[in-house]
């Protein structure tokens, strides 16, 4: 499990990770104002990246979690071992790997800090031109205040790893792209690849999140999308997907969970969301119900998806119309309020969690009910009409 730390701690500081070739060094106590009592602290060894502030030890060795019936127990804030009568989500032990974060105001980053929360490890993979803005503003505390956590500690990134999902192996990797400088200095970020270097090592997960999407030409109409361009959004938002697990699977411990993030535009017509993204997401959501079937019967790993509301995201601003799409859920879902990216990262806590061990193949709306309208309610047509509001709406 990754160490909690407050903002006074200081954390020992590590040379970059070593190569696969090397020999494993130890590395010395991060001090966190405790006494450490002697433990020991190993360095991580792949020739991926990994940020210079984080160095913990690992608990290579998971062992696999066997079906039995689950009584979960809320726990202390003070003590780790004294149960409380009710539910929590604990995912005290586990360990979760999120592909698709990039900076700190997205989808993604808001599901790692739940995780966190519940007491998950963090392992996360970047876009390989975002990997060293990331890292950098990681190294330099820019994300501090996005890493507190409810109980006031900062979430611990474990370890990052650069990853671009649409190629599977090495082989996939076209030569201008292996040739282009905004991935000179990376190794190993292929999904066949990013898999193998987590199972070197940390051996398993429990917990996989698909947090990737991408339309080269997302504001086409569907009528002007070039096949390139739909294909392009197929592969990056859906296959991905599918890859993910194919690779990582083998490395889940068996009761583990996987959760990718949908669209409402899969079922509904969303204009402006064009360029063969909507076709994307009910791709995504057929697959989702599919590999529930394969993974649960095979690995015995459980597969849902979380339909999210509009969000202020880095990735959702370049599409152009978010603020429309925000203030036309306001208007029109059965709760008034805008949407968190914190309510999104709960969601798959608990679809992460034990709490939801008899859950796959969903699709989980959250989106503020938004989802069961039939109609916009804020249409003029409807004006003599005596629609329920929200008088607590600020």
């Amino acid at each position: 499990m990754a160490a909690n730390t407050t903002a006074g701690s200081q954390i020992a500081v590590p040379k970059p990770c070593i190569s696969a070739s090397q020999r494993i060094l130890k590395s010395s106590i991060a001090n966190f104002g405790n006494e450490t009592k002697g433990e020991s602290w190993t360095k991580l060894k792949c020739t991926s990246h990994i940020s210079s502030t984080w160095s913990f030890y690992q608990k290579l060795n998971s062992s696999p979690l066997k079906y039995q019936r689950v009584v979960t127990k809320a726990m202390s804030a003070t003590s780790d071992k004294e149960p409380l009568p009710g539910l929590s989500i604990d995912l005290r032990g586990k360990r979760a790997f999120i592909a698709g974060v990039a900076d700190d105001n997205g989808y993604g980053w808001a599901i790692a800090k739940s995780l966190a929360a519940a007491g998950a490890e963090i392992l996360v993979g970047t876009w390989v031109p975002a990997l060293n803005i990331f890292e950098t503003s990681l190294r330099r505390g820019k994300f501090d205040e996005s890493r507190v956590l409810p109980d006031g500690s900062l979430m611990e990134i474990t370890k990052v790893y650069p990853l671009d999902a649409v190629y599977d192996s090495p082989e996939d990797v076209p030569e201008d792209v292996k040739s282009n400088k905004r991935y000179a200095g990376s190794t190993n970020w292929t999904v066949k690849e990013v898999a193998e270097c987590v199972k070197h090592d940390f051996g398993t997960i429990d917990i996989l999140v698909h947090s990737l999407a991408n339309g080269p030409e997302v504001s086409k109409l569907l009528l002007e999308t070039s096949r390139n361009g739909y294909l392009a959004a197929i592969s990056a938002s859906s296959y991905s997907f599918v890859s993910l697990l194919k690779h990582f699977v083998p490395i889940m411990n068996p009761g583990g969970a996987t959760i990718s993030l949908t669209y409402i535009a899969s079922e509904r017509i969303i204009p402006g969301y064009g360029g063969g993204m909507s076709s994307a997401k009910a791709a995504l959501e057929s697959d989702t119900r599919v590999l529930a079937f394969e993974a649960g019967r095979k690995h015995r790993v459980r597969v849902n998806t979380i339909s999210a509301g509009p969000l202020r995201s880095r990735a959702a601003k370049a599409i152009g119309f978010i603020d429309m799409m925000i203030d036309y859920s306001l208007e029109n879902a059965p709760l008034q309020k805008e949407l968190s990216a914190e309510e999104v990262g709960n969601a798959a806590a608990f679809l992460a969690s034990p709490l939801a061990s008899a859950v796959t193949g969903a699709v989980i709306y959250v989106d503020n009910g938004l989802n069961a309208m039939g109609v916009g309610v804020d249409s003029p047509v409807f004006k003599d009409l005596d629609i329920p509001k929200d008088n607590n709406k600020s």
